[in-house]
């Protein structure tokens, strides 16, 4: 009798037997990084009314610019001050996005509820070249010591012509009652609300 033996291919080889050993040893296997527990964002307290609308002539717009962060905020990750110059980060919870986009879209939709401005995205900047919003992040996050959720932002105004910029600092704090990711969302959203609106009567006046 003649045996015939089938040749395998070394790679395909090699691929079956990791799929034998990954489905010999179910939960011993991870591909990816774990998902968090949780995933926190940003709710505007002021929103604008179904069906607003909004009309201006040229250079009366106003173009909200995502702010600068330093990298301890460009994450999704939510940033504990523990001491003057340590920082970690809450386990199990993430924002959907960074806190400077989301930040950007709370001020856009709060400068938009509480006036009447026409405020435009970086992307529609060149429909109306009017005053732009710019600014920085300082801070976004929890101080351990003081256990206070902290949003500080550095506000830019500039001219549609450059002619003049104008220049303030925000900040607002909400006391946290625990360190942990169920505990720190609500008062973070309501620190950024707080200096949305300051920052809104700032621009509305300007």
């Amino acid at each position: 009798m003649t045996h015939f033996a089938a040749k395998i291919p070394v790679r395909l080889l090699a691929a079956m037997l990791l799929s034998a050993t990954a489905l010999a040893l179910p939960g011993c296997v991870s591909f990816g990084g774990k998902a968090p527990s949780m995933l926190l964002s940003l709710n505007a307290t002021q929103k604008v009314a179904p069906g607003t609308i909004r009309t201006g002539g040229s250079g009366v717009s106003i173009t909200v610019v995502e702010p600068e962060a330093p990298k301890t905020l460009d994450t999704v990750r939510i940033p504990v001050q523990v001491s003057p110059t340590s920082v970690a980060y809450i386990q199990k919870v993430q924002w959907v996005d960074t806190p400077r986009h989301l930040f950007r879209n709370l001020l856009s939709e709060t400068i938009s509820a509480t006036g009447n401005a026409l405020v435009l995205d970086p992307g529609q900047y060149s429909a109306d070249p009017g005053r732009r919003l710019l600014g920085e992040l300082i801070d976004f996050g929890v101080d351990a010591q003081a256990r206070m959720a902290i949003v500080t932002y550095d506000a830019t105004l500039a001219a549609p012509d450059g002619s003049s910029i104008s220049k303030k600092r925000f900040s607002a704090s909400v006391p946290v009652s625990q360190i942990d990711g169920a505990f720190v969302g609500a008062p973070l959203n309501e620190a950024a609300n707080k200096v949305a609106v300051e920052v809104a009567a700032w621009v509305t006046a300007g």
